[in-house]
């Protein structure tokens, strides 16, 4: 093999593989009939030691998956069970995908490089165990997005078109294939622990503990009786803070099932997610979502039962009174956490918890009464600035706004004629072209014209019980 062109921070770190014989089953990647570079995430790259391959290396490692250097053997497809619109279900695991890497970041920070539409595994039941090519651009648009909003989600870290075509009900149909690269803090899952819950792997429970304990480090809760207390209140805390994330940039994910939750509270596996065309709680993005149970408004909730139902997978290690009190914390953290964020994305100094949970009341009923959109709301009031409307509302409003302090908005940004977006028409324009006429041109204008947006929201806002960024 090669040796890998590398910058001095790839440090890999496959700690993974301490519970290997466990977690997952080895698998190998499809062999696909053609491998077309699509999308290579230079940035996030970058930032663990993998920007300078070329675009050979950059396919033979994300592509064909060679094993990278003193890195995992092989790829794993990883085991879990997970709650799908609450209802149990054992027969999970990596159906299309699989974690075949592992190292640490510039910061230090443990990092996973996990696919989609690699192929089949055990675990894939009926499905092909693909990716069409629309939904990897799909998924770039949408962490591209959810990160400049400040939200802690995965990277699409690569796209390699693998020249199948795919029959989807939901697309027109034959489709192009791809195979997808994210880059993530890990992907255990809270359906990870479910599992070994469901199966009464009380040791190999205790492990995983003292796993993401090591890796994903965050407040110490030295008065915590149990490491699974310690490690719990870290997930609630993180999990509160990803729900507020969702609400300030107006995101619906989709399918806040369990097997969905990251233990790290890093978003991720975007399917049918839909950004707000204007406020409306009842608003879902899954078409299957027959009673509105992931609803935008109904998020922090849903994100709150499945932080239950981890607490009570962990019942096997713990006595259930401290893990009741730490779930018990979440409505305040989820509060907290969305002052904090507002404050950050409306460029306003925060005014304490109370007052600003007000200001927050009077944004949402001036967006209900005027019918929109939180990213138009947030680019029209940034730093206090914009027009009132004559209505009771918008009174309210500037009322609320008056005693707040703007931040710095020099950025020209704030100067557009209209603020970035990703609603669900610009999301079909920009497929378009790439469909009919192989055109990546406006795909990659977005994703600067997003990243430029990042840069003018200026440095994310500092959560507890995140890894450090």
């Amino acid at each position: 093999m090669q040796p890998l062109p590398q910058d001095a921070i790839y440090r890999a770190s496959p700690r993974i593989m301490a519970l290997a014989d466990w977690i997952g089953d080895p698998v190998q990647a499809a062999d696909f009939p053609e491998t077309r570079l699509r999308w290579r995430n230079d940035r996030a790259a970058a930032d663990i030691g993998l920007a300078h391959l070329s675009d050979e290396d950059w396919v033979r490692y994300f592509g064909r998956f060679v094993p990278l250097p003193d890195n995992m053997p092989g790829p794993m497809a990883q085991r879990y069970h997970g709650h799908q619109f609450r209802v149990y279900n054992p027969d999970l695991g990596d159906g299309r995908g699989f974690t075949f890497a592992q190292m640490l970041d510039r910061d230090g920070r443990q990092m996973d490089l996990g696919t989609k539409g690699s192929g089949q595994t055990p675990w894939s039941r009926q499905g092909d165990g693909r990716l069409t090519l629309k939904g990897a651009v799909r998924e770039i648009l949408a962490t591209e997005m959810l990160g400049a909003q400040g939200v802690n989600t995965s990277r699409t870290f690569s796209v390699i078109e693998t020249g199948e075509a795919l029959y989807r009900g939901d697309e027109p149909s034959p489709t192009r294939s791809a195979v997808m690269v994210r880059l993530s803090h890990g992907h255990i899952r809270i359906g990870t622990f479910q599992r070994l819950s469901a199966l009464q792997l009380e040791d190999e429970m205790a492990q995983l503990v003292a796993y993401c304990l090591e890796s994903f480090p965050g407040g110490e809760f030295p008065d915590a009786p149990h490491p699974a207390v310690r490690f719990f209140n870290q997930v609630v805390e993180r999990m509160a803070d990803m729900a507020a994330s969702y609400m300030v940039a107006g995101f619906v994910h989709g399918v806040l099932n369990s097997d969905n939750m990251n233990v790290t509270g890093e978003s991720f596996d975007y399917g049918p997610w839909r950004w707000l065309p204007r406020w409306e709680p009842g608003f879902t993005a899954a078409y299957f979502d027959h009673q509105g149970l992931y609803a935008y408004g109904r998020q922090p909730e849903a994100i709150h039962w499945n932080c239950g139902q981890l607490a009570v997978a962990l019942r096997s290690l713990v006595e259930a009174a401290p893990l009741i009190e730490a779930l018990n914390r979440y409505p305040e953290l989820y509060s907290q956490a969305m002052a904090r964020r507002w404050c950050w994305r409306l460029g306003v100094v925060s005014r304490g918890l109370e007052e600003d949970t007000a200001m927050i009341g009077a944004c949402e009923a001036a967006m209900a009464a005027s019918g929109m959109g939180p990213d138009a709301f947030f680019f029209a009031r940034r730093g206090r600035r914009g027009a009132y409307a004559d209505t009771a509302e918008d009174a309210s409003l500037k009322a609320a706004l008056a005693p707040y302090s703007a931040t710095d908005a020099a950025h020209e940004y704030w100067a557009d004629e209209a603020p970035q977006s990703m609603l669900i028409d610009e999301v079909e324009a920009i497929w378009q072209p790439i469909a009919e006429a192989d055109d990546w041109s406006g795909m990659h204008a977005k994703v600067t014209a997003i990243r430029r947006m990042g840069e003018a929201l200026g440095e994310k806002p500092s959560p507890q019980g995140h890894l450090p960024r």
